[in-house]
């Protein structure tokens, strides 16, 4: 299960947009406009939710479960270990400067 907070927390820890989302989970930009519009659990078919947790999992994102192990106990989203936050990814390498 996933929640709609999470599911945009999600999104926007891994730096893509709607668009983006539904590109890479091969679903279409309404369905997931209508997740994350959802209140509290989205609910929609088995396949599309997986093809979405799917698809966040391959940008390194890690949905934290009800009761999980987290700083405050709740349901959340965290960037898998060893994963570079967007930012990063995006940012070009120092261009050096003779000196």
């Amino acid at each position: 299960m996933i929640t709609a907070s999470q599911l945009r927390a999600a999104r926007a820890l891994a730096g893509c947009d709607q668009r983006q989302l539904a590109e890479r989970s091969g679903l279409s930009l309404p369905t997931i406009q209508r997740m994350e519009a959802s209140e509290g659990v989205v609910r929609g078919n088995v396949d599309s939710l997986d093809r979405v947790i799917s698809a966040l999992a391959t940008l390194g994102i890690e949905l934290i479960g009800e009761g999980a192990p987290s700083a405050a106990g709740g349901r959340g989203v965290r960037l898998r270990s060893g994963v570079a936050r967007p930012t990063e990814r995006q940012r070009p390498a120092p261009a050096e400067v003779p000196g």
